[in-house]
């Protein structure tokens, strides 16, 4: 009698852990894509012959079709060569509180050695997601596995949802720019990022999403905002270099108005 009541006991917890999961992952019906820069802000460094904003953009309109295909509803950002300030992105994934958020961009370095793909997260609810997507785009895209990592991005760590930045390849790196200046490349790129989403484990569920990890501090991260040089007229003041090598993580030089 005593073993059966166990075996109920275990049944009855299995299936309250399938439910659950079930409910994390239904919980998300909307993705917000958030196609990186815009308008005057081009995106990645003055030398850079191919202008991120353009790519971003791109990128982002072949994976709309393919989440709807899924059953997701799906807002843009922005779905033209226009600037959308920071707080305004924000704004609209936190006004979907059922939402993921994916920043799409593609990163750049004065070192045209630099290659690579990564993505980041901020929240410790962010986590699985970010995991889920950067493992799709590697696995099928010919560049190296920069991993994924926690930043303090202000698009990650404003918002009140699920939220990731893929950076898909240094468009400074000659051979990265040529594969992305191919539309079946960008298209390969949609897929996996959609794919990640679509694979994602379940994702944490809160009463009120905080975006917050006591685990680490990761800090602000010293991005220029070229919006606020615009309307300001002032000069920005980067954060002070550290003593340390750096590493390949701060190989990044681009001045980005979407990561201030």
């Amino acid at each position: 009698m005593r073993a059966h009541f166990g075996r109920y006991v275990l049944c009855c917890l299995a299936a309250a852990a399938l439910a659950a999961t079930a409910s994390a992952q239904t919980r998300y019906t909307t993705i917000v894509i958030d196609p990186g820069h815009g308008g005057f802000d081009r995106g990645g460094i003055p030398s850079q012959r191919v202008p991120e904003k353009i790519m971003t953009l791109d990128v982002s309109l072949r994976l709309k079709p393919l989440l709807e295909k899924a059953g997701y509803k799906v807002v843009m950002t922005r779905n033209t060569d226009v600037f959308v300030p920071l707080g305004t992105r924000v704004a609209m994934a936190n006004s979907y509180p059922n939402s993921i958020f994916v920043c799409i961009h593609f990163n750049s370095a004065t070192r045209s050695g630099a290659n690579g793909i990564e993505t980041y997260f901020y929240s410790t609810e962010s986590a699985p997601l970010a995991a889920s997507i950067h493992s799709a785009v590697v696995g099928a895209a010919p560049s190296e596995n920069r991993g994924v990592r926690r930043r303090g991005y202000f698009v990650l760590r404003k918002t009140i949802v699920p939220a990731v930045l893929v950076e898909c390849g240094f468009l400074t790196n000659p051979t990265e720019a040529q594969y992305v200046q191919s539309s079946d490349y960008r298209q390969k790129l949609a897929q996996e990022i959609a794919r990640g989403i679509l694979n994602r484990p379940a994702l944490a569920t809160r009463t009120a999403y905080t975006n917050r990890s006591s685990r680490v501090d990761v800090g602000l991260q010293p991005f220029l905002d070229q919006r606020f040089v615009r309307e300001s007229g002032t000069k920005h003041r980067r954060h002070k270099t550290s003593t340390k090598k750096k590493s390949s993580s701060t190989e990044k030089k681009k001045v980005s108005s979407e990561e201030q």
